[in-house]
């Protein structure tokens, strides 16, 4: 009788575990966060974005003067074949390979060296704003953040926007302070 008695029991108990367990999980606070917003959207983001931006159009404008210098050369074979003679011709053939040769390896390298840095940049960026995440989940008191894989989220547990905020605030100009007052002469 008394196995009986120790048979009904542990059931019970472990009910009684399963739901006191229960509130101490719906007490845990959430944070999902769009990390591919927070990366185009933050004001390092931006920065970076503006940057590599403007390093390709530098870049792109250097390809395109090289492209129309060599353009120039073919329509200068063109124009004077009739009259040039078939040294010149050879020459100037040459010549049109070699820039067109020296036109694609300055594109690959451009393109390269972009890639390079753009991964190098998009890097370090990550890793800051990774150190940024830490540290409002922290000061807001959360106790998981989930950033990947998340298919649906109520907006209530989306934190990016509060980060975004606390990032453009931090990087802001900050105003003039006012100028101090004059000093009387003695």
């Amino acid at each position: 009788m008394r196995f009986f008695k120790l048979k009904t029991w542990i059931p019970a108990f472990a009910a009684v575990v399963s739901l006191m367990a229960v509130p101490a999980q719906a007490e845990a606070k959430i944070g999902v966060l769009d990390y591919g917003r927070l990366m185009e959207e933050s004001p390092q983001g931006k920065v970076l974005l503006e940057t590599l931006r403007n390093d390709a159009a530098t870049k792109q404008r250097e390809i395109q003067l090289q492209g129309q210098s060599l353009q120039g050369k073919r329509d200068k074979l063109g124009k004077d074949r009739a009259t040039m003679s078939p040294d010149q011709i050879s020459r100037a053939e040459k010549e049109v390979r070699d820039g067109e040769r020296d036109l694609a390896r300055r594109q690959q390298e451009i393109q390269d060296d972009f890639n390079a840095k753009r991964n190098e940049e998009t890097s370090k960026l990550q890793r800051g704003l990774i150190e940024d995440v830490r540290a409002y989940a922290k000061l807001q008191n959360f106790d998981i953040v989930i950033a990947e894989g998340v298919i649906y989220s109520s907006p209530v547990l989306d934190m990016t926007s509060g980060l975004l905020k606390i990032l453009q605030d931090r990087l802001a100009p900050r105003p003039a302070a006012a100028p101090a007052a004059a000093v009387s002469k003695r």
